[in-house]
């Protein structure tokens, strides 16, 4: 993205780094997925049913806001976050544009394709797969945030901006493992993107915002550290992890991860059915949330839970009833049900109770007690 300077008053036109994308990039593009490094199949994971839950009523929905997966070194979680990249679903956004725009949300759309509009400019339309970007702990604030390049802005006199890894997750998921040890910087970049939902890079007098919503996918190990509050509040679910206790469950774990190292390819596709069936699903589920009711006397109980474990905000009450609603979507039905708030509930509220360093009983535990004395 260019800024350009003129004599006299400054004239802004925005100009995108990134080239339209021909249909023999696209080829090349699919030839070079083809042979990425293989992913574990999402529905060959044994166990860790909490995990995988929330994962997919994010994908659903992603309003709900993303997942906090906490537990043992060696239970999955990494392995699990990244399997999910084959069960995503495809989106419409505007080719060639390094922001992954939505061409009919000006509220996902980047500086240069609201311009094109306003010009009544035809856009160039294609289908995607929904992005997942890694952020890894030594990145640095610009590779995240995207830089301005300054050199050229005083040689040439055009201010060219390079997206960073916020555009790049703009409409998909950004994960961070060991988000417990992430700089405090990088902390709080990523805690005012997931709140407005823009990034805004201030450089040398120069301002450039652009969209940045994503679903943030975090996981960690508690032993490692804590994590701050206020970026727990930003993850809409909490999803437990603890290491698999039963021998054979075990065993069938190690085999089934020995057939995958020997051979990938013969492995996943042993799998096809069940990934395509899970799939169609998501796809499913997705079309039909829309449509999805849940009762007003649900609404009132669910609120009251959180009254009275005393959890800040509203994000709670929110979280939950989105969730609960994409639940009823996932198992195919238009109406919500105890049932499926039960399900639900501990991972949307046990990461926003007040800490008690006295109190010996998990946060979940706590929520579950009150939720059956006030849906009794």
């Amino acid at each position: 993205m260019g800024v350009l300077l003129n004599k006299g008053r400054p004239r802004v036109s925005v100009s995108n780094v990134a080239t339209e994308v021909s249909p023999s990039q696209e080829q090349k593009r699919a030839a070079s997925k083809e042979n990425q490094r293989p992913v574990y199949p999402f529905a060959a994971i044994v166990g860790q049913d909490e995990m995988k839950l929330c994962l997919l009523l994010n994908v659903i929905d992603p309003k709900i806001g993303g997942v906090m997966i906490m537990g043992d070194r060696g239970t999955g979680k990494s392995t699990t976050v990244r399997s999910l990249v084959d069960l995503l679903p495809e989106i419409r956004v505007v080719s060639g544009d390094p922001f992954n725009s939505d061409p009919e949300d000006p509220e996902v759309q980047g500086p240069e394709v609201r311009e094109k509009i306003m010009r009544g400019e035809e856009l160039s339309v294609i289908p995607t797969k929904i992005n997942m970007v890694d952020l890894p702990l030594g990145a640095t604030e610009d590779r995240v945030c995207g830089t301005i390049d300054i050199e050229k802005a005083l040689t040439e006199g055009v201010k060219a901006f390079e997206p960073g890894l916020l555009a790049k997750a703009n409409r998909g998921i950004l994960y961070v493992d060991e988000v417990n040890l992430l700089d405090d910087h990088l902390v709080d970049v990523l805690l005012d993107s997931a709140a407005s939902g823009w990034n805004t890079v201030e450089r040398e007098g120069i301002s450039i915002s652009h969209p940045a919503r994503f679903i943030l996918i975090g996981s960690g190990n508690p032993e490692e550290g804590e994590l701050r509050p206020q970026l727990l509040d930003r993850f809409g679910m909490h999803a437990q992890v603890g290491t698999v206790r039963d021998a054979e469950l075990r065993v069938k774990i190690v085999e089934e991860r020995s057939r995958f190292d020997k051979n990938p390819k013969e492995f996943r596709e042993s799998y096809t059915a069940e990934q395509d069936k899970l799939q169609e699903q998501i796809s499913s589920a997705r079309s039909t949330l829309s449509s999805v009711s849940l009762d007003h006397d649900l609404r009132v109980k669910i609120s009251k839970v959180c009254s009275e474990l005393n959890v800040d905000g509203l994000r709670g009450d929110i979280v939950t009833n989105r969730a609960a609603r994409a639940l009823a979507a996932l198992k195919g039905r238009d109406k919500v049900t105890p049932e499926d708030i039960a399900t639900v509930i501990p991972n949307c509220l046990r990461h926003r109770l007040r800490k008690d360093p006295l109190e010996s009983i998990d946060s979940g535990v706590l929520v579950i007690e009150k939720f059956y004395e006030v849906f009794a």
